[in-house]
């Protein structure tokens, strides 16, 4: 009768078995941080008012309140704005990010991770992906506001979700952003200033509420080279049609690069942490 060989502890092929159990580990975490930041967020107020109701009160403000002197027609310009705003919206959610993470360590939750099992990028991935969540939910809602106020999708269902998906994918890169701001600053209050400082630039340097072309040469240089143009640019021309090929290009290696380099040093300032 054949045996099935076994391998030897000391060969590489042995070890397949156990990355594999540790992958799956780490996911599990990932799982559990993941659903406990997401019922903390829901028990939150502050958190279910920035996912839902300030997508909406932006886009009020700015089509009603300034739509008319803006483009001289605010049926005209919901088509400008509502993807605009998508975008918009996830410059506002990510800052929980770092919030939640710097109030984490000064409550001593992150040192029972640290004391426990636990992956140390298990607690940085759970939090961006709770995040991602909260991020989904507020696009999908103004989305649905706009639709009910008049704005229109010309293009198709599939050009849409890659609309949503290109602007989770630069949200995502912002929480990497947002949780090394948290984790680097001293105080609840620096994270609360940095963080929104830092987000300015690109909600208002961009093209979300109006042309570029309209600026002046000095701003323009700086609002055409803003990654937030870029992301607002493709989900424009991907819910209302255009050329959307060198946007979304940018956008996406944009988002990808800040990923690369937060992500690292969000992980980084984890580890040494004090």
């Amino acid at each position: 009768m054949s045996t099935v060989p076994t391998v030897p502890a000391g060969v590489p092929g042995a070890l397949e078995p156990a990355v594999g159990a540790r992958v799956r580990e780490v996911l599990r975490h990932v799982l559990v941080l993941t659903r406990r930041n997401l019922r903390r967020s829901v028990a939150s107020p502050g958190q279910i008012i920035d996912a839902t109701l300030m997508p909406v009160t932006l886009a009020v403000i700015f089509l009603y309140a300034f739509g008319g002197a803006i483009a001289g027609d605010s049926a005209q310009y919901r088509q400008y704005l509502i993807p605009g705003i998508m975008a918009l919206t996830i410059t506002i959610t990510c800052r929980t990010a770092g919030l939640a993470l710097h109030g984490d360590f000064a409550s001593g939750m992150m040192d029972r991770y640290r004391s426990m099992p636990v992956a140390r990028s298990a607690a940085l991935a759970a939090r961006i992906l709770a995040d991602a969540v909260r991020m989904l939910a507020s696009q999908l809602i103004i989305l649905a506001f706009g639709l009910l106020i008049g704005f229109r999708v010309h293009t198709g269902v599939l050009a849409a979700l890659a609309a949503v998906g290109i602007v989770l994918l630069y949200g995502m890169a912002l929480c990497c952003l947002q949780a090394f701001i948290g984790l680097a600053a001293r105080g609840i209050e620096t994270v609360q200033s940095v963080s929104t400082l830092v987000m300015v630039p690109f909600q208002f340097g961009s093209s979300i509420f109006v042309a570029p072309a309209t600026m002046p040469g000095w701003l323009r240089l700086f609002v055409e080279n803003n990654p937030m143009t870029a992301v607002v640019d493709s989900a424009r021309a991907l819910l209302t049609g255009g050329p959307v090929a060198s946007s979304a290009a940018l956008a996406v290696a944009w988002s990808v690069g800040l990923i690369a380099v937060f992500a690292p040093l969000s992980v980084w300032k984890y580890r040494t942490h004090r």
